[in-house]
């Protein structure tokens, strides 16, 4: 690599260290290409992404972001998860790891928080933004759809009781 093209990449890494409020790292040796395309793909199907990234590079590229605690983690063949939503690159990367032992997260920062290997399958195990949204309009719904219920509740036994007597009536 030049040394333009070193600067271009510390700059595209520095953006989007600065963009995801997620990172997580973790070790991919011994993967496919193939795995590695699996990888690219759910992670974009959940709104993230997938970047392997010299580990000298992506350690200048983190200087002066809310990422920089991963800095340790950059040994070896490491690669790097980002998304928007805190949520998806953890669940992505842990769901790809019980697939896959070759693949080992190693930890990751959410904002300026760094995040353990336990911290990570942790945010993975919270609910999605959108699920989390659908369950406060189901909240905001339930109450309008009781009431509904219990203002139809006293006409409908009445109907079920005339019911009852019309159909008793019939039969005798």
């Amino acid at each position: 690599m030049d040394r333009a093209a070193k600067q271009e990449s510390i700059t595209e890494l520095n953006g989007a260290f600065k963009a995801s409020n997620v990172v997580v790292v973790a070790q991919y040796a011994g993967l496919t290409v193939a795995q590695m395309q699996t990888l690219r793909r759910q992670m974009k199907q959940a709104g993230g992404s997938v970047k392997v990234a010299k580990n000298r590079l992506a350690k200048i590229a983190l200087k002066d972001t809310d990422a920089a605690a991963i800095a340790p983690l950059l040994k070896g063949p490491t690669v790097l998860a980002f998304s928007g939503d805190p949520v998806a690159a953890p669940k992505v990367a842990v769901e790809f790891a019980k697939a896959n032992e070759q693949f080992v997260i190693l930890g990751g920062s959410m904002g300026k928080t760094a995040l353990d290997p336990n911290g990570v399958k942790a945010l993975a195990s919270l609910p999605s933004l959108d699920e989390l949204r659908a369950k406060i309009v189901g909240l905001i719904q339930a109450p309008a759809t009781k009431l509904a219920q219990l203002a139809n509740a006293p006409a409908a036994k009445v109907a079920r009781v005339v019911q009852a007597y019309a159909s008793k009536g019939e039969a005798a």
